[in-house]
């Protein structure tokens, strides 16, 4: 696009494993996580402005403007380098579904926080944009980053896992859409598992504590694991839901899986990528 304007992906991420292993006394939960970006992506189409505005072209249903993540992170920005003119057209091209668990809205967060740095000029480092991210939501971090990662706190300390596989993936995008808040609060929710460590998790430790909490209160997630599970053993489910999904090594074997899920399930393919794509378009890398 021209100097003024960008497009730029926002792109979903899995999570390989999910664990719960405390609770803060501000009620968040301690996890350990593993994020990883696939192919499949939002795109944020920011134009710049020079009178200060910053507005939303896109609006999602239910969402009040100033309560929409991307604008939220463009206010932030501009809030924290204090120059008033700066303002921003914002459009989003919207794919990943609500409530997935692909982290849509984080992602488009963060892609417009790396966005409008370089559009307005501002010069700030990934550490800073990271910092900005986290008071957004505590998934912002892992996408301004740019890296596929091994996570604890609250998924905002990060350590990069360069070395993990690249598959494809078959995601199934149930009917439904999971309410993390009510995931987190369930008292069924074990929330004292143990740590482990990053080589339990590459050695096959790979469980989501979240799982027996969304099958119980979502049924058709229940339903979508069981599906993909005709054709892999390890079906996971992402975040808190509600996609699930599965790796496989062959391009062909995941697209055939999905032409067999695609008459009863929304469902999708896509590439596994330890470096997310905004990065390489902005030349972050």
């Amino acid at each position: 696009m021209s100097a003024d304007s960008l497009r730029l992906p926002a792109p979903a991420k899995l999570n390989l494993m999910l664990r719960i292993v405390g609770r803060r006394p501000d009620g968040y939960h301690l996890l350990q996580t593993v994020f990883q970006f696939i192919e499949h992506c939002d795109w944020i189409i920011l134009r710049r402005r020079d009178d200060g505005r910053i507005g939303l072209k896109t609006p999602l249903p239910g969402v009040p403007e100033p309560s929409d993540l991307t604008v939220r992170a463009a206010g932030l920005l501009k809030a924290t380098v204090g120059n008033e003119r700066l303002g921003v057209d914002i459009e989003v091209e919207k794919i990943l579904p609500m409530g997935g668990g692909l982290g849509g809205g984080s992602s488009d967060a963060a892609t417009t926080l790396l966005g409008l740095n370089a559009l307005w000029g501002l010069g700030l480092s990934i550490d800073d944009l990271a910092a900005l991210g986290l008071q957004l939501g505590a998934d912002v971090p892992v996408f301004v980053r740019g890296h596929a990662a091994w996570a604890e706190g609250v998924g905002e300390r990060l350590i990069p896992l360069p070395q993990l596989p690249e598959p494809w993936y078959v995601v199934v995008i149930p009917a439904c859409q999971v309410a993390t808040g009510a995931v987190f609060g369930a008292p069924d929710l074990t929330r004292d598992n143990k740590t482990i460590t990053m080589q339990d998790f590459l050695a096959g430790q790979q469980e989501n504590h979240c799982l027996p909490v969304v099958k119980q209160m979502y049924p058709t997630v229940s339903d979508a694991l069981q599906a993909i599970g005709e054709y892999s053993d390890a079906a996971k489910l992402t975040g808190t839901g509600a996609c699930v999904f599965a790796a496989f090594d062959e391009e062909g074997a995941a697209r055939e899986a999905r032409r067999r899920l695609a008459s009863h399930w929304q469902v999708f393919v896509a590439k596994g990528l330890n470096q997310s794509p905004v990065h390489r378009l902005l030349g972050l890398v």
